[in-house]
């Protein structure tokens, strides 16, 4: 079996990508020069890279993105909503509910738009 082990973010501004990451998911970075840092924070490497092109947004409030989606989990969606906000972060899609729990979506500060969900019912 092949498993992904390893995704590329692009960035605009690397040191501010990485300050929000750390902020909102508290990453550590392992710097590879002045335009690319990787993190193996999360279980696998995430690596942020200043000389990618970044694609283009989908529309706000949009279930559905423009190719390639990177979704984190949590267990509470709420605090990691307000870590986005408080990191510098855009929620492009509010919480929605789907089968089987609850997602939004957000912008980084390089523009990356990712998702976070939460699987289950969340309290009122």
């Amino acid at each position: 079996m092949t498993a992904i082990d390893y995704i590329e973010l692009p960035c605009a501004d690397l040191d501010l990508t990485k300050a929000f990451y750390t902020s909102v998911f508290q990453w550590e970075w392992v710097d590879y020069g002045p335009t690319y840092a990787a993190s193996t924070s999360t279980g696998i490497e995430v690596a942020l890279n200043g000389q990618a092109t970044i694609g283009p947004p989908h529309p706000p409030r949009s279930e559905n993105a423009i190719g390639p989606f990177v979704l984190f989990q949590t267990a509470d969606l709420e605090a990691v909503e307000a870590a986005i906000r408080s990191a510098g972060g855009d929620i492009v899609s509010p919480s929605y509910e789907y089968p089987g729990g609850h997602r939004l979506h957000f912008a980084d500060p390089s523009g990356n738009i990712l998702g976070v969900y939460q699987s289950g019912e969340i309290s009122p």
